[in-house]
């Protein structure tokens, strides 16, 4: 949960006291800050189990969402998954910047990079993923963190990203959460390499996703630039 979300948990917890607190002072009823807090929790909880947190993500957006500063990290972060993908030649078939056009692209959370991950998949499915395809997906999944922190100096998103390389490391791969964390500082170091090798791109990069350019556009104003493919 990021630190938007817990905000947000921590206000709606402050108001639903107080307002026990203070309603005998304006004469109100002891059942309504009691129904109140019900239908929260309800709400919270239909949200959590049929929508998969989707309902918590507009909120947020809405919340959030109309702060520059806010929207500017999203595409600073969505940008650094995007151009990572692209260096190590793994398709991307789109991409969402806010929990809207997520929900209507039927993807989870707050926004995101969709890329191929076929290859993964059939790999896990033959039961022999090899070191080098997991480096690059672990890679292109810090990307976004990195991106943020040689953009902003501190990471405040990818707890999506992070619980995608840990449930693959710890649940799928049977490995230690000690060499799981020791393997996210490893691909946030190489994505910043990456990235700043490439900063002009990516810079340019982050303009087309902020004019929402298509997946086309958005790879042919990275090919302006001198690109060197990884494998």
């Amino acid at each position: 949960m990021n630190q938007t979300s817990l905000n947000l948990i921590a206000i709606s917890v402050f108001a639903m006291t107080l307002s026990s607190l203070l309603g005998p002072m304006f004469h109100l009823s002891p059942f309504i800050p009691a129904a109140a807090t019900f239908g929260v929790l309800s709400l919270a909880t239909l949200d959590a189990l049929t929508l998969q947190g989707k309902g918590r993500n507009l909120l947020l957006d809405l919340l959030s969402g109309r702060s520059a500063q806010y929207r500017d990290r999203i595409v600073h972060h969505e940008a650094g998954h995007f151009l990572v993908a692209y260096l190590y030649n793994i398709p991307i078939s789109g991409y969402t910047l806010t929990a809207w056009e997520a929900l209507q692209q039927g993807q989870p959370g707050q926004g995101g990079v969709s890329f191929d991950d076929t290859e993964l998949a059939a790999q896990f499915q033959q039961g022999s993923l090899s070191a080098q395809l997991v480096d690059r997906y672990f890679t292109v999944w810090m990307a976004g963190s990195a991106a943020e922190k040689l953009v902003y100096g501190a990471v405040e998103g990818g707890y999506d990203d992070r619980q995608k390389l840990r449930l693959l490391w710890t649940q799928q791969l049977r490995r230690s959460l000690t060499e799981c964390e020791t393997k996210e500082r490893f691909a946030i170091l190489q994505a910043q390499t990456l990235l700043q090798a490439h900063w002009s791109a990516y810079e340019a990069l982050v303009d087309a996703m902020k004019q929402r350019s298509s997946v086309a556009h958005c790879v042919e104003v990275i090919e302006e630039y001198p690109i060197e493919a990884h494998s």
